[in-house]
């Protein structure tokens, strides 16, 4: 951003990871604070900080950010798609035919896979875990008769997800939650804790269930509702499927390249405007040019394939 301010052009930033959260998850005492100081203070350097979740804008704004607008994530809805689901995959993973009730994500810390151990023994239920990272020893060793894949990429990754029955996210530190997006694309219902992007994405009763953050009781029984009833769990994977349409990237992108143009906008009608009150000046014959006139007030938040609003070109 500095080098953006140094020559004159505009910046966006993108507000994609609660690092103070991280910090907390990994124990490093006393970091949250000084790491929140941080981005209140660098998103609002930026023309426009792009958030990918109502409570990504809600904690920007928290933070003194006010140039915001929403800006969410796109999915492969070819790839990760129903019928990607693999008799063969399930049989490897379930062979005695169990429900599989699966996760995909990185296996650390800030995604507290661990709180998966309030499912491990559900009846008729076999949990697969997709991924690795710096947790995984602990987490095989927490949860004995789990299913671990590895890490898992591209179509070996989409048929995985498509031959889930539930997709499951524990994480509370979720600015968006991608695979949330990708388990929907895929037809699976999915239970998330009721914190972060994931707010925006499970309607609950409809396409998966929210529960309440921290409570490992509920997260059972929102499982359970789901292992536990074929039709049930059959219509919220219609209707997590449907709950993804239109949200392709040839879509996010064009609304990326709005956001683009619109600020660019701003920045060009500003230098205009301070050209034409540096001539007004020099012509009333006071040899100054104008005072640098105050910064234009770009509050933004603006819904998916919709212009930035509240972006001022003059005064």
């Amino acid at each position: 951003m500095l080098a953006a301010e140094a020559v004159g052009i505009p910046s966006v930033a993108v507000y994609q990871t609660e690092i103070p959260s991280y910090a907390e998850r990994y124990g490093v005492r006393g970091a949250a604070p000084a790491l929140t100081r941080h981005l209140g203070r660098l998103h609002r350097r930026a023309d426009l900080t792009l958030a990918p979740s109502t409570s990504a804008v809600d904690r920007l704004e928290s933070l003194g950010v006010d140039r915001l607008a929403l800006w969410r994530r796109g999915v492969d809805t070819e790839r990760f798609a129903p019928g990607r689901r693999s008799a063969e995959w399930r049989r490897d993973v379930a062979p005695n035919g169990e429900i599989v009730v699966g996760y995909v994500g990185r296996l650390a810390p800030e995604k507290q896979v661990e709180d998966l151990r309030a499912i491990a023994d559900l009846p008729g239920v076999r949990l697969a875990i997709v991924g690795d990272g710096p947790d995984r020893a602990a987490l095989e060793r927490q949860l004995p008769h789990a299913h671990f894949t590895g890490f898992l990429g591209g179509d070996d990754l989409a048929r995985a997800m498509a031959s889930f029955d539930v997709f499951v996210h524990p994480g509370e530190s979720e600015t968006f939650c991608q695979t949330v997006q990708e388990a929907m694309a895929s037809g699976v219902p999915v239970v998330a804790t009721g914190a972060g992007g994931p707010l925006d994405l499970v309607r609950s009763s409809v396409d998966g269930w929210l529960y309440r953050p921290g409570d490992l009781d509920e997260l059972r029984s929102r499982v359970l509702d789901l292992t536990g009833d074929d039709a049930k769990r059959r219509a919220f994977a219609v209707r997590a499927r449907e709950g993804v349409a239109g949200r392709g990237w040839d879509r996010l992108v064009d609304e990326l390249i709005e956001h683009y143009e619109a600020v660019a906008e701003v920045r060009t009608a500003i230098r205009t405007e301070r050209v034409g009150r540096r001539l007004q000046g020099r012509t009333a014959g006071d040899g100054r040019g104008p005072k640098r006139p105050e910064p234009l007030p770009v509050v933004v938040s603006a819904e998916p394939g919709s212009r930035p609003t509240g972006m001022q070109s003059g005064s």
